[in-house]
C-alpha cells in the first residue's frame, strides 16, 4: 500500500512544546500516526493527550536528539510500532540568551549539538529508512536567522546557518541520485513559544521574540504545507521574514548598524528576568514534574494567529493567474483609452 492511501506516520522532535507540538497536533487533526520525540516528561505526556484527542495516535518517546544512538533507537521504535516513516520533522533546539563573550564554551557547544547536530541526528535516521524505499520526506524547520545573525543570539544562528548548508548540500545529493525523498525548509519569523520562559538567559530583562510575532498555529500550518508539498527548496513564513531575508541580500551593512542600535532592546520586555527561571540547555525544563508549559509562550496578546505571506506563498498558482489577469485588464483598457 502507498503511502498516500494509508494513515501516515509522522515524527516531530521537539514536541513537548512550542512549534513542534503545535506540528504534532496539526498532523494528529488529520489522523496521523505521530511520533513525539523530546527530553521533558510532562511535555510529552500533555502533548500525546492532545494528540489523542485530535484523532491521532501518539507514540512519546523521551530522549535527548544531541545522541545520535537515541535518536536512531527511536526511529526503529517508530517503525516497529507505528509502521514505516513517511514524515520526519526536525524542530528540537535549545539557546543561550547572551553576549557571545558571556557565552561558556560547553553552553556553546551543548546549543550547536542540540540545535545542529540534533537536525543532522534525525535526518540521517530518516534517510536510512527512506531512502531504501524511494519515498519520504524530511522537513527542516529553520528561521529567519538561518540567513540573518542578531546580537544575543550567537549560538542559535550559527546552529541554523549551518542548517541552511547542511540541508542545500543534502537537497543537491538527492536530486543528483533522483530520489523521490524530499527535503524542505521552512524559514519562520518570531514565533510565541515557550522557550523565552526556559532558554538560558544572561540578559538583565526577560527575554522576548523580535516583533511582530506569530502564533505557534501559523508555524505548525507553514510544516504541514511544506510535508504535503516537500519539492520546493525553502518557504518562507510572515512578512518580517521575507523583509529581513531580502534586506540582508542588498543591504547586509546597513541591517548590521541597524541590528546594533535596536537588537539588544528589542529582544527583552520591560519586565526583569526572574531569578530561579527554569533553563532547558542541560535538563528538559518540565523535567519529570507537572510543569508541562504546551504549544504557547507567554506572549499571546501580542501575537497574530494568521501570516497574509504564508497564504500567498501556498497560492502563488493562483495569485500569478489573479495578476496576469489584471494586467490583461488593465492593457485593455489602456489600449481602448489611446484609441
Amino acid at each position: 500500500m502507498r503511502a498516500n492511501e494509508r494513515t501516515k506516520t509522522v515524527v516531530v522532535t521537539g514536541a513537548s512544546g512550542g512549534i513542534g507540538r503545535a506540528s504534532a497536533l496539526a498532523f494528529a487533526a488529520r489522523g496521523a500516526k505521530v511520533a513525539l520525540l523530546a527530553r521533558g516528561e510532562a511535555g510529552l505526556t500533555g502533548a500525546a493527550e492532545e494528540i489523542e484527542a485530535a484523532g491521532g495516535t501518539a507514540l512519546p518517546i523521551s530522549l535527548d536528539v544531541a545522541d545520535y544512538e537515541q535518536v536512531e533507537s527511536a526511529a526503529g521504535r517508530v517503525e516497529a510500532e507505528l509502521g514505516p516513516i513517511d514524515v520526519w520533522v526536525n524542530v528540537a533546539f535549545t539557546s543561550v540568551f547572551a553576549p557571545f563573550l558571556e557565552i561558556e564554551l560547553a553552553e556553546f557547544k551543548r546549543a550547536t549539538e542540540v540545535s545542529y547536530l540534533g537536525y543532522v541526528y534525525g535526518t540521517r535516521a530518516a534517510l536510512d529508512r527512506m531512502k531504501p524505499r524511494d519515498q519520504g520526506a524530511i522537513v527542516q524547520v529553520g528561521s529567519a536567522l538561518a540567513y540573518r545573525g542578531i546580537p544575543l543570539q550567537s549560538a542559535y544562528c550559527g546552529a541554523k546557518h549551518a542548517i541552511q548548508g547542511f540541508h542545500d548540500s543534502l537537497r543537491c545529493e538527492l536530486l543528483h541520485d533522483k530520489s523521490n525523498v524530499h527535503v524542505t525548509m521552512v524559514q519562520m519569523p518570531a514565533v510565541n513559544t515557550p522557550q523565552f520562559s526556559w532558554v538560558l538567559s544572561r540578559l538583565p530583562r526577560h527575554p522576548q521574540p523580535v516583533p511582530p510575532i506569530y502564533q505557534p498555529e501559523v508555524a505548525a500550518a507553514a510544516v504541514l504545507y511544506a510535508a504535503d508539498h516537500p519539492r520546493r527548496r525553502e518557504y518562507w513564513v510572515g512578512g518580517p521574514t521575507v523583509g529581513t531575508l531580502i534586506a540582508n541580500k542588498f543591504a547586509p551593512g546597513i541591517l548590521d548598524h541597524y541590528l546594533a542600535r535596536t537588537g539588544y532592546q528589542s529582544q527583552q520586555t520591560d519586565q526583569p528576568r526572574k531569578p530561579g527561571q527554569p533553563t532547558n540547555l542541560w535538563e528538559p525544563a518540565d523535567g519529570s514534574g507537572e510543569d508541562d508549559y504546551g504549544s504557547h509562550g507567554a506572549f499571546d496578546a501580542k501575537s497574530s494567529n494568521r501570516s497574509y505571506q504564508l497564504w500567498a506563498s501556498q497560492h502563488r498558482g493562483q495569485l500569478a493567474l489573479l495578476t496576469t489577469g489584471v494586467a490583461a485588464a488593465a492593457a485593455s483598457v489602456w489600449r481602448k483609452t489611446r484609441r
